[in-house]
């Protein structure tokens, strides 16, 4: 080495011997090809761009890496025609979301719209990082009226929607960018259906309210194993599965589901947000509620079965436009995911589980009886739909539809009056159609085949129990024929 080459790597020390000799090497580089790109290129230099990239997740993507490969993708289809002056990139939103709302893309739009823009056109580092679906198309039109051009990898410069060839491109992205993410998705889930079905695995989430989290063994993947992941398991928890078996066992003897919340509440019984508040940031933790407790008398992990997909969320709409919505589904229970063997200690047994299903309280009344409807739940009103209230008048058992009043509105003078059915004179009716045939045995043969009816002031129909526009024909047609209002009285 000689003195200028030792004066140069002294210069250079503070920054870093490989740096330098990177950066001559590439200015040499720079030197050799500036001829040959020639006047067309130096033109072109001027172009400003803004940068947009984005990742999916926060947990499993590193946003470092996510975000080099795809600026690195961006400046080389601007190479020698450009610069990036800003740079907008997006962590932790999905490709579903309109840009209005994704936090750098909505401030990308403000600026394209805002005064002293400072960029001439977009630039992205892969059509699916960016848009979903048609996206692409319907935002166009605001791109061209505020003279912003988008630079796409896949087209290797700029977007004409005018040109065929580049309008079939567009269409083809937006189809292979809806096609990844729904392939993607049912590998995932036929995955994990398969894992809780056959494997009785815990896939996560909260722990139900009565477990606890204990450690399962190494991930049964060799290659997650070595980087120390680890399955888990559920466990009873030694402080609130004592809670659990209690709200069985009472809503098993009878007890309603209001009363089973209000006496845990009296004991100081912490609710399960409260008892696990660091799972459960969005909850108030302040007490019991109704619904807490049918969510955990609803629940079939407390046989040891391991249950999953009860829910989802589903995407309605355009894909990445604002029209699109989602809606958080429950799925009927045959099309849930259950384990086929015991997964976990159970709280309670199947057995159980099931009869508390079926179990319907009984407010008892001043005297301390309970009052009984045979045919609770399975009286529709024709008019408004509604599912016909159990009502107990001049000391007998009946069924009314106030068609959607209650006392906490003003009451309305013209609407429809109330529908009033007395169950002794329905038990009667059905007597006469159904000869030889016990009518009290009609409930639960209505139950078992999912079917109620309908009724007014006229007449009565057998319908399927999601009656919404009229009554479907049903095998007990043959035997129970729609006839005249027998009820009333």
């Amino acid at each position: 080495m000689d003195v200028v080459d030792m004066a140069v790597v002294r210069a250079e020390d503070r920054q870093g011997v490989i740096e330098a000799w990177i950066r001559r090497g590439r200015g040499e580089g720079e030197r050799g090809r500036r001829s040959e790109r020639g006047s067309r290129t130096e033109a072109a230099v001027g172009v400003r761009f803004a940068f947009y990239g984005r990742t999916s997740t926060v947990e499993f993507q590193d946003r470092g890496t996510s975000h080099g490969w795809q600026r690195e993708a961006a400046e080389t289809v601007i190479a020698g025609r450009g610069v990036i002056v800003a740079d907008f990139f997006d962590v932790g939103c999905t490709r579903r979301l309109p840009w209005a709302e994704r936090p750098q893309a909505a401030a990308l739009l403000a600026a394209i719209t805002g005064p002293g823009r400072p960029f001439d056109a977009i630039v992205v580092g892969e059509y699916e990082r960016a848009f979903a679906g048609d996206q692409f198309e319907r935002m166009m039109p605001l791109f061209e009226r505020w003279g912003v051009r988008v630079w796409l990898p896949e087209a290797g410069g700029p977007i004409d929607l005018g040109d065929p060839m580049h309008r079939a491109l567009i269409v083809m992205l937006g189809a292979q960018s809806q096609r990844e993410v729904l392939r993607s998705r049912h590998r995932v889930l036929a995955a994990m259906r398969v894992q809780a079905c056959e494997q009785g695995r815990y896939l996560g989430g909260r722990p139900p309210y009565g477990y606890r989290l204990v450690d399962a063994g190494p991930h049964p993947n060799r290659a997650h194993a070595r980087w120390g992941r680890r399955l888990q398991r559920l466990e009873p928890d030694p402080v609130t599965a004592p809670h659990v078996r209690w709200i069985f066992a009472e809503r098993l003897a009878g007890r309603s589901m209001a009363g089973i919340a209000r006496e845990l509440n009296e004991r100081g019984v912490p609710c399960p947000s409260a008892a696990d508040q660091k799972r459960n940031p969005h909850r108030s933790g302040q007490g019991w509620t109704l619904q807490t407790v049918a969510a955990i008398l609803g629940n079939p992990r407390y046989t040891g079965r391991q249950v999953w997909d009860r829910q989802r969320t589903e995407h309605e709409g355009p894909s990445g436009s604002e029209e699109a919505v989602s809606v958080r589904r429950r799925y009927p229970v045959w099309e849930w995911a259950v384990s086929k063997q015991v997964a976990h200690a159970p709280l309670v047994s199947e057995e159980e589980f099931v009869a508390a299903q079926a179990i319907r309280a009984a407010r008892p009344n001043q005297d301390g009886n309970a009052r009984a409807y045979l045919f609770s739940g399975l009286l529709r009103c024709r008019m408004c739909l509604r599912r016909m209230d159990a009502h107990w008048v001049n000391d007998r058992p009946g069924y009314r539809c106030r068609h959607g009043y209650s006392s906490a509105k003003t009451w309305a003078p013209a609407r429809a009056k109330n529908l009033y059915i007395r169950e002794d004179r329905m038990l009667t009716a059905l007597a006469a159609h159904l000869p030889g045939r016990d009518p009290s045995e009609l409930a639960q043969f209505l139950r078992s085949n999912d079917l109620v009816i309908v009724c007014d002031t006229a007449t009565w129909t057998v319908a399927e129990a999601d009656y919404s526009d009229g009554p479907a024909e049903t095998d007990l047609f043959e035997q129970l024929k729609p006839g005249p209002h027998p009820f009333m009285g």
